[in-house]
Protein backbone atom coordinates (compact mmCIF):
# COMPACT_ATOMS: atom_id res chain seq x y z
CA UNK A 1 0.00 0.00 0.00
CA UNK A 2 1.61 3.32 -0.95
CA UNK A 3 1.36 6.65 1.17
CA UNK A 4 -1.84 7.79 -0.36
CA UNK A 5 -3.41 4.70 -0.03
CA UNK A 6 -2.45 4.22 3.76
CA UNK A 7 -4.56 7.81 4.08
CA UNK A 8 -7.74 6.85 2.33
CA UNK A 9 -7.51 3.58 4.31
CA UNK A 10 -7.53 5.75 7.76
CA UNK A 11 -10.02 8.13 7.44
CA UNK A 12 -12.36 5.44 5.72
CA UNK A 13 -11.61 3.87 9.21
CA UNK A 14 -12.05 7.34 11.21
CA UNK A 15 -15.40 7.58 9.32
CA UNK A 16 -16.46 4.26 10.13
CA UNK A 17 -15.30 4.50 13.96
CA UNK A 18 -17.29 7.90 14.16
CA UNK A 19 -20.68 6.33 12.25
CA UNK A 20 -20.04 3.57 15.12
CA UNK A 21 -19.60 6.09 17.51
CA UNK A 22 -22.31 8.41 16.81
CA UNK A 23 -24.82 5.84 15.21
CA UNK A 24 -27.55 7.13 18.19
CA UNK A 25 -27.35 10.76 16.41
CA UNK A 26 -27.62 9.46 13.06
CA UNK A 27 -24.74 12.19 11.41
CA UNK A 28 -25.25 12.72 7.72
CA UNK A 29 -23.08 12.65 5.28
CA UNK A 30 -21.78 16.46 5.89
CA UNK A 31 -20.97 15.46 9.60
CA UNK A 32 -19.25 12.61 8.55
CA UNK A 33 -16.91 14.28 6.03
CA UNK A 34 -16.01 17.31 8.34
CA UNK A 35 -14.51 14.55 10.88
CA UNK A 36 -12.78 13.82 8.50
CA UNK A 37 -11.63 16.67 6.82
CA UNK A 38 -12.80 16.10 2.55
CA UNK A 39 -15.82 17.45 1.20
CA UNK A 40 -19.23 15.02 1.41
CA UNK A 41 -18.75 14.04 -2.24
CA UNK A 42 -15.10 12.95 -2.11
CA UNK A 43 -16.13 11.01 1.42
CA UNK A 44 -18.99 9.52 -0.46
CA UNK A 45 -16.96 8.29 -3.80
CA UNK A 46 -13.94 6.90 -1.02
CA UNK A 47 -15.75 5.38 1.06
CA UNK A 48 -18.11 3.43 -1.47
CA UNK A 49 -14.70 2.60 -3.00
CA UNK A 50 -13.20 0.83 -0.22
CA UNK A 51 -15.95 -0.19 1.99
CA UNK A 52 -18.23 -1.17 -0.76
CA UNK A 53 -21.36 0.21 0.46
CA UNK A 54 -22.31 4.10 0.99
CA UNK A 55 -21.83 5.98 4.53
CA UNK A 56 -25.62 6.15 4.57
CA UNK A 57 -25.82 1.98 4.31
CA UNK A 58 -23.11 1.53 6.85
CA UNK A 59 -25.19 3.64 9.26
CA UNK A 60 -28.21 1.66 8.97
CA UNK A 61 -26.58 -1.97 9.37
CA UNK A 62 -25.10 -0.44 12.61
CA UNK A 63 -28.29 1.19 13.27
CA UNK A 64 -30.09 -2.26 12.85
CA UNK A 65 -27.32 -4.36 14.92
CA UNK A 66 -28.16 -2.05 17.99
CA UNK A 67 -31.70 -2.48 17.49
CA UNK A 68 -31.57 -6.11 17.26
CA UNK A 69 -28.83 -6.44 20.25
CA UNK A 70 -31.39 -3.75 22.07
CA UNK A 71 -34.48 -6.23 21.36
CA UNK A 72 -32.51 -9.29 22.51
CA UNK A 73 -31.35 -7.56 25.71
CA UNK A 74 -35.47 -6.65 26.55
CA UNK A 75 -36.37 -10.32 25.60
Amino acid sequence: MNLNQTRQFLRIARAIEYLYDHAAEQPDLAQVAAVVHVSPEHLQREFSAWAGISPKKMLQHISIENAKRILHAQG
